[in-house]
């Protein structure tokens, strides 16, 4: 089997506690990297350094507020003091606030996305992925390339009920992630995005089995994905297999797309 090329490289995970993030720690830490761990909270960090050490890769995880350009300079620096180089950058941390725009019922306006909601789910999924990679590109321009990896979803492809902001952070994704593939290839630099479908997250499993239920039904395949399904994603992309790849938005829906 052709080498990856993964091993001993510096690998930065946004939103690394749980779920998709957590699941794609560990499948870098498989291929031997070293992995960068970032959240808002250390609660599980104690766990997903243990998994990742168990998996055969080194961790550094960090409290990291994404939203905060500062913060996310420090942390970048942090890496470079530590091991002088940064590789891979997945920008996956996310969050949703779903509500209808404007619920109108019985002639009056029963309830509104609020800016709050609005606002948050911006900043986190929208303008960290901006702050991160901004953060990032000098120091893979130096260190001679690297690899840029943005979390999309079906969402942003072709919307969904009582997600206008979630669909508009993952539809902003898209276009940065194709923008920042035009612009920064001459530095080596490839940049994809991916985009998840139904993902049987603990959040997700945790809903009410109609509606789970709903979910594996609208799903040609079948079933929900798993977030190691979206983890083998982001290892493959960033793989020396993917080294002519950059641009692309790659869907892991189990074909939701196509049955939409």
């Amino acid at each position: 089997m052709k080498d990856t090329g993964l091993k001993d490289k510096v690998v930065i995970v946004t939103g690394a506690s749980a779920g998709i993030g957590r699941a794609t720690a560990v499948r870098f830490a498989e291929e031997g990297a070293k992995v960068v761990g970032w959240d808002v909270s250390d609660t599980s960090f104690a766990d997903v350094e243990r998994e990742i050490s168990s998996a055969g890769g080194t961790a550094l995880l960090r409290v990291v507020n994404v939203t905060h350009g500062m913060a996310v300079e420090a942390a970048i620096a942090d890496v470079m003091t530590r091991w002088g180089r940064i590789d891979v950058l997945v920008n996956n941390a996310g969050i949703t606030r779903d509500s209808q725009l404007v619920k109108f019922k019985d002639g009056a306006v029963q309830s509104v996305m609020s800016e709050e909601q609005f606002d948050a789910v911006i900043n986190v999924n929208l303008k960290a992925v901006f702050l991160c990679a901004r953060a990032v590109v000098p120091a893979m321009i130096v260190g001679g390339g690297g690899v840029i990896l943005n979390a999309s979803s079906v969402v942003g492809l072709y919307g969904n009920f009582g997600q206008t902001n979630y669909a508009a952070t993952k539809a902003g994704v898209i276009g940065m992630t194709r923008t920042w593939a035009r612009e920064l290839g001459r530095y080596k630099i490839r940049v994809n995005a991916v985009a998840p479908g139904f993902i049987g997250t603990d959040m997700v499993r945790a809903m009410p089995p109609r509606v789970v239920e709903g979910m594996v039904s609208r799903t040609p395949i079948g079933r929900l994905g798993e977030p190691q399904d979206v983890a083998n994603a982001y290892a493959w992309l960033a793989s020396e297999q993917a080294s002519f790849i950059s641009g692309t938005v790659l869907a892991v829906d189990g074909g939701i797309v196509i049955g939409t």
